[in-house]
């Protein structure tokens, strides 16, 4: 497969700025594509009670557009709330102006919490779901018209082991993931005669600003060190060790590639050989 596979196209990414979002950014911009990043940035507000979440500031927004640009691609960031259809539209046009068309979504920003259902809050729950599923479908909504009407298009989205595996800490999380796995079905059927593929990617533990948040929180739970956690994690996985951003990056590349224009309405588990 060629590195620059992708050239020409244009993609979008939400989470762009930060984690497996910005991984997967740069990947697609190695692999030739205009890209196009909106995030949510930390000067809004700071993370809720046990939310586990990296929100980058602006000057991440604009260090990972320099990043992208300095792939020898075009490339803009926005602020980017998925809780907005007002800001998700804008976020698609913004590309759209700048690009000519987006080919290419990557539905990667998501929050989560450290919850069980008896300490959930409406609004807790709220912001978990609206986030991680209702601004994947918001996104899905304001790019698969073109996609349709231009008879190619790529979809991926970043669902979790969570989505099969449930937990009692996060509910909302499990089925906000589970949920995208279904919208991922439905719109890989919808868009499957206009040359429209939708895939998920279920990744496990990723070494990331979220993860490591996560795993500072199980910590505290337990009365035991970061250091101690993680070793736990690593330990139980089959390869003995955590995933790589990179890792979830280049199977996103794949799927956006004509080499997997048969490949739709799956969901690819990336865990290092566990279930979680």
């Amino acid at each position: 497969m060629s590195g620059r596979q992708l050239e020409g196209r244009a993609a979008l990414v939400t989470g762009g700025a930060s984690g497996q979002g910005r991984a997967i950014a740069l990947a697609l911009a190695a692999a030739g594509a205009d890209v196009a990043i909106g995030s949510y940035l930390a000067e809004h507000r700071a993370k809720a009670d046990n939310e586990d979440v990296t929100f980058p500031s602006r000057d991440e927004l604009e260090e990972t557009v320099a990043a992208l640009q300095a792939l020898g691609v075009r490339a803009l960031g926005r602020d980017h709330d998925l809780r907005s259809p007002d800001s998700c539209r804008a976020l698609v046009e913004a590309a759209g102006l700048a690009f000519g068309r987006v080919d290419i979504l990557v539905n990667a920003a998501g929050t989560s919490l450290e919850q069980p259902i008896l300490g959930h809050t409406e609004e807790q729950w709220a912001l978990v779901l609206d986030t991680n599923l209702n601004g994947a479908y918001r996104m899905i909504a304001a790019c698969l018209p073109a996609m349709v009407e231009q008879r190619w298009g790529r979809i991926v989205n970043i669902a979790s082991t969570a989505a099969h595996v449930g937990s009692p800490t996060n509910p909302a999380y499990c089925a906000s993931k589970a949920g995208l796995l279904g919208l991922t079905r439905s719109v890989a059927l919808e868009g499957a005669a206009h040359g429209v593929t939708c895939n998920a990617i279920n990744p496990g533990y990723v070494r990331t600003g979220m993860m490591m948040s996560n795993v500072a929180q199980q910590a505290r739970a337990r009365n035991i060190s970061a250091e101690q956690m993680m070793a736990e994690i690593v330990a139980g996985y089959p390869q003995k060790r955590v995933i790589e951003p990179e890792e979830i990056a280049a199977l996103a590349v794949f799927l956006c590639s004509e080499g997997a224009r048969g490949i739709t309405s799956e969901d690819i588990t990336v865990a290092a050989g566990s279930l979680w």
